[in-house]
């Protein structure tokens, strides 16, 4: 694995499943004993986290109900989807 030119690196699904790091999940890295640790930043608030299945169906229906609205243009309807 590479970290790009602006200092990113893809996080591998299984280990973000695993781990519960969703889209915008805030994580902190920790040096500890000479190594980099990235860990999962603690939860703000009490509300449970959505597992990543919960968290697209929740976004697939908010994206249908505006759609049979037509409050939504399709430039729109394209960036929710794509997750923009």
């Amino acid at each position: 694995m590479r970290v790009t030119s602006k200092g990113q690196v893809t996080i591998p699904i299984d280990i973000r499943d695993r781990f519960g790091i969703l889209p915008n999940t805030e994580v902190r890295f920790v040096v500890r004993d000479g190594l980099v640790v990235l860990q999962k930043a603690p939860a703000r608030g009490t509300a449970k986290k959505a597992s990543r299945g919960e968290a697209i169906v929740t976004r697939l229906r908010q994206i249908s109900r505006r759609a049979a609205r037509s409050e939504m243009t399709t430039e729109e309807l394209m960036a929710l989807t794509r997750g923009e």
